[in-house]
């Protein structure tokens, strides 16, 4: 059977409630962290995909921030789309595009993507430990496939790190999400650099965050 091709989220099936955005607390608290190292980082213009946006918050707070270039956000749950759709009239903001129906897990994707230019960067934000391992397989195939050659995938969120303990926080934030789901969980760091070489990519560039989070930057060869 022929898969047919998610269409694109259109802000228009959402249900005419007063208030459809989402509110991710961590997002107001990482936001301006992750901006500072994203203005070195992307380009002066092109389009940012987003995977995992969530809420949609910080695509939205980007936008904001970085009017000359587009974000492109995506999430595989309809009720993040609506918030996305949600947040995006909200703000104002022109510059971000309608969300797409997105699971980075899905081996169709990137030629589930509509018809046009290659993203100039791709940003994945605290999605790799809140998801199956499938997921980030996905991702950085995904991205591997998608991205020309010097374009950069972005990930940000807490990791594991080979010759380090787990700093008791995010020991604590671990345990919470395998107990909420066996195939959640922080990853390890050297695991998913071998799936990014492996994928057509650099080893990463990797910069300490605030709160034991890091940004991990992996330039396409």
């Amino acid at each position: 059977m022929t898969q047919q091709k998610p269409a694109p989220w259109d802000p228009a099936d959402a249900p005419a409630d007063a208030d459809r955005r989402l509110h991710a607390p961590a997002a107001a608290r990482n936001r301006d962290a992750i901006l500072s190292v994203l203005r070195t980082l992307l380009p002066q213009a092109g389009t940012v995909l987003e995977i995992a946006s969530g809420s949609g918050e910080h695509a939205v707070h980007f936008a904001q921030a970085l009017p000359a270039l587009r974000f492109q956000p995506s999430d595989p749950a309809p009720e993040a789309l609506d918030s996305i759709a949600a947040w995006t009239a909200q703000s104002g903001a022109t510059n971000v595009l309608a969300p797409l129906l997105l699971d980075a897990a899905d081996p169709a994707w990137p030629a589930t993507l509509p018809p046009g230019p290659a993203p100039a960067a791709i940003l994945c934000i605290n999605m790799i430990h809140i998801a199956p391992w499938a997921a980030t397989e996905g991702l950085l195939r995904g991205a591997g496939a998608l991205l020309p050659a010097g374009a950069q995938l972005i990930l940000y969120g807490p990791f594991r790190r080979p010759g380090r303990p787990l700093e008791p926080g995010n020991a604590a934030f671990d345990e919470s999400l395998r107990e909420r789901d066996p195939a959640f969980g922080l990853r390890d760091l050297g695991a998913v650099t071998a799936l990014a070489v492996e994928a057509g990519f650099a080893e990463p560039e990797v910069i300490e965050m605030p709160a034991n989070n890091l940004s991990v930057i992996l330039r396409r060869l």
